[in-house]
């Protein structure tokens, strides 16, 4: 089946939703399906208000009709709410095409966080986004739920996984050669955006023993770099080295309480690593009742107490998740185009 993506999140963002895309993009291509994505570096872009490494299309819809029509595919999905996203919305409803969506990011939480705007009007706008879908695609029962909640429908799960190969115990990286070697430990670890939806502030504030190290970056990098000269900053990391920065490490704390799912706490676990977080959806999914977690609104506590999980305990939790499942959900969710439809729309 050829399967057209569009999605405003793509390389060389780093980010949760790109790496779930291209990994999906890369399963989908192993099962023998053909994945054509339609992403901001195909046209004219301007960089996101408060977000400049994040390129938005610039009036996109004609091209991108014109690329939908060329590629002639079997599925659309629409991945996300920016300006592809709605161009790929009005292609399809124009045309009388069925597509798909997902509710990857809490965009009205976000939004609130930086420019005080009421969450009923976000809401709102998401709602008017997601209302032609045939099928929104959420990643946990308390994302679905709180959608429900706010009027959203047609909704279906699509889950996540994690490559448990490259997020592996690495014993080898906790001594003199790891990347840590200099710090005293425990070493309490966040990897994400540096950004004010992800709560960062929450874990860098806490009384915590040993180290505090952040990898990631983002428009509050210098600001939190400066009020926080106790904490390690390490900037983005990627891939392999990543992959040893997680696994040096002794405890993952995750304070945000915004994301619909937290891929970085499935890479923390499958690497061994105990998981710190509010008991907020994203970690009451993915956690739950595991001992591979603790979840607590003490987040300090929290902290402490996952210093005595055992990594093993961890590492089993996450070889649960498996992408293999979650491109079978993401292809049952799908609404390909019944015969004859798309040669109608194409006309």
């Amino acid at each position: 089946m050829r399967i057209l993506v569009v999605t405003d999140a793509w390389l060389p963002q780093v980010n949760g939703v790109v790496r779930t895309l291209d990994t999906l993009r890369r399963e989908l291509e192993r099962g023998g399906h053909e994945v054509v994505m339609v992403t901001p570096d195909k046209f004219r872009t301007l960089a996101c208000p408060t977000y400049p490494e994040i390129r938005l299309a610039i009036r996109p819809g004609a091209k991108l009709g014109k690329m939908i029509e060329a590629a002639q595919p079997c599925a659309i999905h629409v991945a996300t709410e920016g300006p592809l996203g709605w161009a790929a919305r009005r292609w399809c409803r124009r045309k009388g095409v069925p597509f798909t969506t997902a509710y990857h990011t809490k965009f009205p939480e976000y939004i609130k966080a930086r420019f005080g705007v009421p969450l009923p009007l976000s809401y709102a706008v998401m709602r008017r986004f997601h209302d032609s879908s045939s099928r929104v695609m959420v990643a946990t029962q308390g994302i679905e739920n709180e959608l429900a909640a706010r009027g959203f429908r047609n909704i279906g799960r699509w889950s996540r996984g994690v490559d448990t190969e490259m997020f592996r115990p690495r014993p080898e990286v906790r001594g003199e050669d790891g990347p840590f070697a200099h710090l005293a430990r425990p070493i309490f670890l966040y990897v994400g955006r540096v950004a004010v939806e992800k709560n960062i502030e929450a874990f860098l504030k806490l009384d915590l023993p040993g180290s505090k190290v952040v990898v990631g970056d983002g428009p509050q990098w210098d600001e939190m770099k400066r009020r926080f000269p106790d904490v390690h900053f390490a900037g983005a990391r990627m891939a392999e080295d990543l992959a040893q920065h997680y696994a040096a490490a002794d405890v993952f704390v995750f304070p945000s309480r915004t994301d619909t799912f937290g891929l970085v706490l499935l890479e923390a676990l499958a690497s061994g690593l105990p998981v710190a977080a509010y008991p907020v959806p994203g970690p009451n999914d993915v956690i739950g009742d595991s001992p591979a977690g603790v979840l607590d609104e003490n987040l300090e506590k929290a902290a402490r107490k996952a210093m005595s999980v055992d990594p093993a305990l961890c590492r089993a939790h996450a070889l649960t998740f498996s992408w293999e499942a979650c491109t079978r959900q993401f292809l049952d969710n799908l609404r390909p185009f019944e015969t004859g439809v798309w040669r109608a729309a194409a006309e």
